[in-house]
């Protein structure tokens, strides 16, 4: 503060003092013009000091400064130049139609508009052959593997099978992520690039496929780097003066003996956490510098990466650091990533893609409907057993309409297209993710290095899963909101209640954000044990940062004896259930905790259920209760509207739906999603949402989609007008409902103005 002040007075003095300024100052007396600069001095000192009491702590310091969190270039008008609004890009693993003027005009036909490079076969070194056929034919392609294979990502098929003891051990990665790598990358890129960036026809740059710094997002121990000082300054940067001096690499065997013991107040699974937490930060940075130098040898083709794995503690999936380091995405529908992505995808902006793998054309039809529905830009379609010796599968007749109605009809409705939800935020904590996996793999003992299937099994991801089930269930859409932008923004005022879903771990700056937004007015709903840890998964020793929030107290001598069923922390057994067929299977398999009688698990079995606290002008209510038996009541059509009035009861909307729909005879999971375009419609989209399935190979298709021919009434829930039916062009009368026909399969596509 003194400092500013006192650069304020010299500024004013040489400012005052030269000749070739009077002239400019003669327009303001000279008393008047040091009042209001030392006015602004004082007003800079008492910014300063806010500033300092805010940033008291290294860890909010970290994440409002430090390069793990910087963006690369992610320009909206740039972005959606290069990728247009719909793209169908073929991965052609099995294309045995060749690369013809036949081929040319059956992708034409079939809503094919997009093709595939692969840099690793050397497919654009042939200028004569594939390039020259999709630029013929102005086909939008994306170029695969343009930093080589091998390095992102290490081994294909089972050829990690000999490096298990390196991946769950304490070493050193296989192959380091250093100076020499980041090298022997950017040569390769800037070979690949070179070789197409005169294409009129590139839309985007994959670094490689299915990336990670272990393997997937199998469990992996390793450190990322041989820079043996790169660990040590890292920890600095996050801790501040009082960084602990790690000399071991540790493994999560060497905390597991504990947790059974462990109470929440000498828990510390610090150690390991803090390794993750620097392995995703070096990989994302990694990631981040190898997308920069596409930009400078191509600044108008965005680059990223493919096969987009669930967020995990294992891989650099940490999406709240990965969202900042690319621009291009495809990712699996594994454990919330689309939903994720999309939320962290500023203004909708960067290209994302799903993977599509054929099962039934009724599939491929629902699954195109439904990832547009949500703002994804397109398929990368894997081409399996598409043809038959050289014809076409009879199915591509079933589905090729409805690509044409993507590329030409509807995915140009939504170019610059803004997602639009009720004002309810999902929080995104990664260390609660971290530390979930934690106490999850306690129930495989010394198996816990087999563990995989996160996305099916792990209680952060199945928790997250029910809530989004429950609120698109009730006609209630949502964004994502991560712990950097709370750190770094607070709280947007356009959400009105925030969900803490299984948010184990929270910092003093988070708690602090989210006391506020209660305190001005919002609701924060919580199932269980909300910041019991800290960010780095130490136990708090004197309660749960928000038990003031709440008005509880969250005894420190918790334990696992005290959670769920007594025996794990965690609410299922995951190793009993681990080849699971039903959610209820899974959430019978060994634990058995005690039931409320909403039909929920109880977490802490001492702690009361259902406390609701007024906080200033808002509303803190703490369940303690988990989510998961919605997604069994759910799969199982058993009263699942009644069941999540219990969880849904105290959200504070921003808005209601513009569209409600009517109860229909098809199975639970009926969502309506909207966009909100540039010349100020609305998109709105109404499709079913039913289970969906997939592997760290691929995933999205449907799970128990059944092909019904409905007649559906949408009642207007807001006075809208100029309504129109886009997918058939013809108008709709402004009225109080709507009365459509609808093939479960597919979507209602309207489109409206507001007032």
């Amino acid at each position: 503060s003194v400092l500013a002040l006192n650069f304020a007075v010299s500024f004013i003095s040489v400012l005052c003092n030269t000749a070739s300024d009077k002239a400019r100052l003669s327009l303001l007396p000279r008393r008047q013009f040091l009042f209001q600069m030392a006015g602004a001095a004082f007003a800079t000192a008492a910014t300063a000091r806010r500033t300092a009491a805010q940033e008291t702590d290294a860890y909010t310091r970290y994440v409002r400064t430090s390069r793990d969190f910087k963006r690369v270039s992610q320009d909206p008008i740039a972005l959606r130049k290069a990728f247009p609004a719909w793209l169908y890009l073929p991965w052609t693993y099995q294309w045995n139609i060749g690369y013809t003027e036949a081929s040319a005009i059956w992708c034409e036909k079939n809503g094919i508009n997009g093709a595939f490079l692969d840099a690793n076969a050397g497919e654009p070194d042939t200028p004569k052959g594939k390039l020259a056929w999709i630029d013929a034919h102005h086909l939008k392609f994306y170029m695969d593997h343009s930093a080589a294979k091998h390095y992102l990502h290490l081994w294909d098929g089972g050829q990690q099978k000999p490096h298990l003891n390196e991946l769950h051990g304490t070493g050193v990665r296989t192959v380091p992520v250093n100076l020499d790598l980041s090298r022997k990358l950017k040569l390769i890129l800037t070979d690949n690039i070179e070789k197409v960036r005169n294409s009129p026809s590139r839309a985007a740059y994959a670094l490689d496929d299915e990336i990670s710094w272990g393997h997937f997002v199998h469990p992996a121990m390793w450190q990322i780097t041989d820079d043996s000082n790169a660990y040590p300054i890292w920890l600095r940067s996050i801790y501040g003066e009082s960084a602990p001096r790690r000399d071991k690499w540790i493994s999560y065997e060497d905390l597991r003996q504990h947790l059974p013991g462990w109470t929440i107040s000498n828990f510390d699974a610090s150690p390991l956490m803090d390794q993750w937490t620097f392995n995703d930060s070096h990989w994302s940075n990694f990631i981040g510098e190898l997308v920069e130098h596409a930009n400078k040898l191509d600044p108008q083709t965005p680059c990223g990466i493919v096969g987009g794995q669930s967020p995990n503690a294992f891989g650099g999936y940490d999406y709240a650091k990965l969202m900042r380091k690319i621009q291009f995405i495809e990712a699996y529908d594994l454990g919330s990533s689309q939903a994720i992505i999309r939320s962290f995808n500023s203004h909708n902006a960067m290209p994302a893609v799903t993977s599509h793998f054929h099962q039934s054309a009724d599939d491929d039809i629902w699954q195109m409907w439904y990832y547009l529905a949500h703002g994804n830009r397109g398929h990368i379609g894997w081409v399996e057993n598409w043809f038959k010796d050289q014809e076409p599968e009879p199915w591509h007749a079933q589905v090729a309409p409805h690509y044409r109605e993507a590329v030409h009809q509807i995915g140009p409705l939504l170019e610059g297209a803004e997602w639009e939800h009720n004002g309810i935020a999902i929080y995104y904590s990664h260390p609660s993710i971290q530390l979930s996996w934690i106490l999850d793999a306690q129930c495989h003992g010394k198996t816990w290095i087999n563990r995989d299937n996160d996305h099916r099994l792990g209680s952060s991801h199945l928790v997250r899963r029910a809530w989004e089930n429950m609120l698109k269930d009730a006609g209630l859409q949502y964004n994502f909101l991560s712990y950097v932008d709370v750190i770094q923004n607070g709280i947007p005022a356009e959400y009105k209640t925030l969900i803490l879903p299984a948010c184990l771990c929270l910092s003093d700056a988070e708690a602090r954000a989210i006391e506020t937004f209660c305190k001005n007015g919002g609701t924060v709903i919580a199932d269980y044990l909300p910041g019991a840890w800290d960010q780095h998964g130490r136990g708090r020793k004197d309660g749960a940062c928000l038990d003031n929030l709440f008005n509880v107290r969250h005894s420190p001598d918790i334990s696992s004896a005290d959670m769920f069923g007594g025996k794990l922390w965690s609410e299922t057994d995951q190793d009993a259930g681990y080849s699971y067929k039903t959610y209820r299977e899974l959430l019978e398999s060994g634990a058995a905790p005690r039931r409320h009688e909403s039909g929920f698990s109880v977490a802490v079995r001492k702690l009361q259920t259902r406390q609701v606290q007024s906080h200033g002008s808002g509303k803190a209510v703490l369940l303690n209760l988990s989510p998961q038996w919605y997604n069994a009541f759910r799969q199982e059509n058993r009263g699942e509207t009644s069941r999540r009035k219990e969880f849904l009861q105290h959200v504070t909307t921003a808005s209601s739906p513009y569209i409600v729909i009517e109860p229909v005879s098809a199975a639970p999971g009926v969502e309506i999603t909207c966009f909100r375009t540039p010349d100020h419609r609305h998109i709105a989209f109404i499709c079913m949402n039913p289970e969906t399935g997939g592997s760290q190979e691929g995933g999205g298709n449907s799970i128990g989609l059944h092909r019904k021919d409905l007649s559906v009434t949408l009642r207007l829930n807001r006075q809208l007008r100029n309504i129109r039916n886009e997918r058939s062009g013809k108008p709709i009368a402004n009225t109080s409902s709507i009365t459509l026909p609808w093939n479960t399969c597919e979507a209602i596509v309207l489109s409206f103005e507001v007032g």
